[in-house]
């Protein structure tokens, strides 16, 4: 989205690769070799290019896709570590969410949520996603999980779908602001991969502080 090129695409992409196999090892989602991944990366841009112009932005770049996109997935790495209902607990609350969002704000969506942000997204598509979250949270966890009470899954299923929104406008945010209206053309007619996991992203970390508490 922000046309990073060259050395430091290349070598966000293989940092982010290396933090999300450091995190499955160590059990960790930010694990010391985190930090030393953001010390290369500085020195890859010392040396690699000599013009100190639009350093800052350079780094600044690679270091949130590194943080924003293997950082959180980390989280799901380790949820795993818990279970593999966890991961399908997780998913489908949350392409529920989405689904109950989209036709509810569709269907009766009237006032905006976010106008600046996402001109498309309704207070009503919003309410939609908190009961689809609900709703699908009570369901799995009577089907796969098995960890929660039924006021504990609404609860948590509730919680899941409102972080959903809060990834989606995120991503939303960062699409605004880079001029683009998909995040990639990976995945034709549907934006990019990011545009596929961004509420999955902000909703990994939160179900997996929730399901340790839980005793997950």
């Amino acid at each position: 989205m922000y046309r990073v090129t060259g050395l430091m695409k290349n070598s966000g992409i293989l940092f982010g690769a290396l933090m999300l196999a450091a995190a499955y090892m160590s059990g960790d989602p930010f694990p010391p070799v985190s930090m030393l991944v953001v010390m290369i990366i500085f020195a890859i841009r010392l040396f690699g290019l000599r013009n100190p112009s639009s350093s800052l932005r350079d780094i600044s770049f690679a270091l949130l896709s590194l943080f924003y996109i293997p950082g959180l997935l980390a989280f799901q790495v380790l949820l795993r570590h818990n279970g593999p209902q966890w991961i399908i607990f997780l998913y489908g609350c949350v392409w529920i969410s989405d689904s109950a969002a989209y036709y509810v704000g569709k269907s009766i969506g009237k006032r905006k949520l976010y106008l600046e942000i996402s001109p498309n997204k309704t207070i009503a598509g919003a309410v939609g996603s908190l009961i689809g979250g609900s709703l699908s949270g009570w369901m799995l966890n009577m089907v796969l999980v098995h960890s929660m009470g039924a006021g504990e899954s609404f609860v948590v299923g509730a919680i899941i779908g409102a972080v959903t929104i809060i990834g989606d406008l995120v991503e939303s945010m960062l699409k605004r602001d880079a001029g683009v209206k998909d995040s990639s053309g990976i995945v034709p007619g549907h934006g990019g991969i990011l545009d596929k996991i961004d509420g999955v992203l902000f909703a990994g970390p939160v179900l997996y502080l929730v399901s340790g508490i839980l005793g997950g």
